[in-house]
This record gives structure tokens, sequence and C-alpha cells, in this order.
């Protein structure tokens, strides 16, 4: 069958889009992952489905399938495309400048800033409370340290692996995520970075490593795995993504590292986050919701095979 698409990205986390209004798309794991190849498709970290709520208050649902066919809870990046699709064709007045957005994580709002042609160029999203709780993120391991709110959570949790051990902090944002932060690279293993002359997060070999915590058995439904170096004004960090592989951003990832940076006290909780592909801005405001804010970008749009 053919297929009309559209290729957005959150820096550089990208995704074919479909309208899916009718709810008659329906692809298998082997579709979603062709349509992903970047040899042999279009290219992609995932595939979002663009369909109508179930929840009134919702302008329209955001249905993510990861690149390998398995469905995804919550994506950040991908929800600002989102808000772009909606907004960039008329599903979403440009003049309304805010919308709540439907996904499986539950409803999230969404402000956004237009240009003068009415087209979205960012958007704040958010993103909710991040889930500290242990068993609820979900990590088998007992909470050790409690939040200044009274929250339990695995704070710098050892985790060993082959080239030794790494501590993990770790939150869900509708989706687990495990932090590592990481202050001197030079200790680590020569076998973790593609040049051991130049140890640093940009040379850390984070499909070997992030491959092996993404499926640990501290992890019953997986989990992202994220390496982060706190410096003066910014984080610093780098995602495996679950079910996907590194990606250049992650915005779930960057809210839950963003708020683990506060919880241990290496951070306030407000920051720019450097990913490989940009920049997110998120404030973990005192009403206990993370508010993440970054563009959104149009490729492409064309109709494809499947």
């Amino acid at each position: 069958m053919e297929l009309d698409f559209v290729k957005l990205h959150g820096l550089g986390n990208d995704f074919v889009f479909m309208d899916d209004f009718s709810r008659d798309i329906n692809l298998t794991k082997e579709q979603v992952a062709l349509l992903c190849d970047r040899h042999f498709g279009i290219g992609a970290d995932g595939v979002i489905l663009v369909r109508p709520s179930e929840r009134s208050e919702c302008a329209a649902y955001m249905h993510y399938i990861n690149s390998d066919g398995t469905l995804a809870q919550m994506c950040g990046n991908g929800v600002r495309c989102f808000a772009k699709y909606l907004v960039d064709r008329g599903y979403v007045q440009a003049s309304d400048g805010q919308f709540v957005a439907d996904t499986l994580a539950g409803p999230k709002p969404i402000s956004f800033e237009v240009d003068d042609r009415d087209k979205m160029t960012r958007a704040t999203v958010d993103m909710g409370h991040p889930i500290l709780e242990p068993s609820d993120v979900p990590v088998n391991v007992p909470a050790n340290a409690t939040s200044a709110d009274g929250a339990a959570f695995a704070k710098d949790v050892a985790i060993t692996s082959p080239w030794g051990t790494f501590a993990f902090t770790c939150a869900s944002m509708g989706n687990p995520h495990a932090i590592c932060f990481i202050d001197d690279f030079a200790q680590l293993s020569d076998e973790l970075f593609t040049n051991a002359n130049d140890k640093s997060l940009a040379t850390l070999d984070l499909n070997k490593i992030g491959a092996y915590y993404e499926s640990h058995e501290a992890f019953p439904e997986k989990t992202n795995v994220e390496f982060a170096h706190v410096r003066s004004g910014a984080i610093d960090m780098r995602v495996f993504e679950r079910g996907c592989g590194e990606t250049l951003a992650c915005g779930t990832g960057a809210c839950a590292t963003n708020v683990a940076a506060a919880l241990t006290g290496r951070s306030g909780r407000e920051n720019d986050i450097v990913l490989r592909g940009g920049t997110l801005h998120i404030l973990w405001d005192e009403n206990d919701h993370v508010m993440m804010t970054g563009p959104a970008v149009e490729s492409f749009q064309g109709t494809v095979e499947v």
C-alpha cells in the first residue's frame, strides 16, 4: 500500500509522521523497521501515527512506535514534532498558542511559538512530574535516598558491567531512564572509548555500554540509558534509547537527567541540556512538573510504498 508521510525532527531525533485520523493504518514491526531504515527506507528513530484522541480536552493522540516496532509511552522530541505537525496543518490554530496532546503517558499541555507564516518554531511541553519510586520506574533496586519533598528514589546505585561498575540514578518520565554522571573519564577503561587517547563523553562507545545496560536484568522493562557530565552552566548528555539505540537527542532523557542532577545535588533544578543534536532547556518547577522547551523542524514529505 502507498502511504503519505511527513518527516520531522527535534534536534536530529527524527520521526516519520502519518495522518491516521481514520485509524486504518496498522503497521507490522517489519514495516516500521523498513520505514526507519536509513539505507532502504525513509530513515528515522521512530514512526508516529496521528490519531484522534478519546479525551475531550486533547487535540489528537500521538501513537509512537520505536524503530524496532515496539510501542513507547512517551517521546519528548516526538511530542514537540507532533505539535508542529498539528499546528502547521491547521488541526490546532496557530493563534491559540497552546493545546493538550494525548499520549500513552497521559495528556501533555503544550504552549508554542510560530513564525510570520504561522508555522510552529518551538514549543514548551509540560512533561508532568517525574516518577521516582524504583518499583514504578521500574528498576529492581531498593530506594536508598529521599528527595527534599520526601520521595524515595534510587540514587547513584552501583551496577556492574564487563568494563567496571557504574552508578545510576533512576527516574521515569512516563518511560524508564537510568542516568550515570561521569566526572572523570580518564578513570574509565580504554575499551569504552573510540579514541583511548581522548577520553571524553564525545568518544564514549555508547553503542557498547548503552546496549549492555539497556537490557540489564536490573531493568525489567529495559531502560533508556543516559551518560552525562555536569559543567558550569549546562549538562552535557548522550543517550542510548530503549528499542532504538543512540539518538542525537532525547526529550524525556533530558528531563530525567535534569531531575537526577538536582536530586543528587550536582546542579539546580533548571539547566540547559546539551545533546549531540542541540540544546533543550529543562525546568523542574516548584509544583513538581518538568517543563521542556525546544525546537521542531519539518524535513520533507512524500509518499512511500510498504
